[in-house]
């Protein structure tokens, strides 16, 4: 029987702000975190994903390559961004110039088990619960479903 090849997860070629915080055990490489971040435990966030200033990562959140998050922003539980549309049908693998980047604006709340495909969104926008954001997002609001629709402003 062959012996698997293990991969150590941890925390590899990081740029840390001041004041950040991370839970461990949690996988993050070649990313940057601005001041006074949190980062839950089980958490991974790979290659060149830029997350700003007082965002939140709670637990169990993947956050691919070719993702931008704003400042103030929460991510909840189990969220997942996804860069691969599988526009061939099928997974890129080895292919990466077709993936796509998401952007999340300032003050961006993304609900617990919600997915986030390659979009922009913009600032002051809050994801429902289990929502799958397909699309962009150009208006302030709170937005949920699958795909997540417009429901209301926020609240003032």
């Amino acid at each position: 029987m062959a012996e698997p090849k293990v991969l150590q997860s941890g925390i590899v070629n990081v740029s840390f702000g001041e004041r950040v915080k991370i839970v461990q055990p949690v996988n993050l490489y070649g990313c940057k975190l601005g001041d006074d971040c949190f980062v839950g435990p089980f958490v991974e966030i790979q290659n060149d994903v830029v997350i700003g200033s007082r965002t939140r990562v709670q637990s169990h959140v993947f956050i691919c390559e070719l993702v931008t998050i704003g400042a103030d922003c929460f991510i909840s539980h189990g969220a997942m961004f996804i860069n691969d549309r599988m526009s061939e049908g099928k997974p890129a693998f080895g292919h990466p110039e077709t993936w796509g980047k998401t952007v999340l604006g300032d003050c961006v709340v993304v609900g617990t088990n919600a997915t986030i495909l390659p979009v922009s969104i913009c600032a002051d926008v809050m994801i429902g619960a289990g929502s799958v954001v397909t699309a962009d997002i150009v208006k302030p609001g709170i937005y949920a479903g699958n795909p997540a629709r417009w429901l209301r402003a926020m609240p003032e």
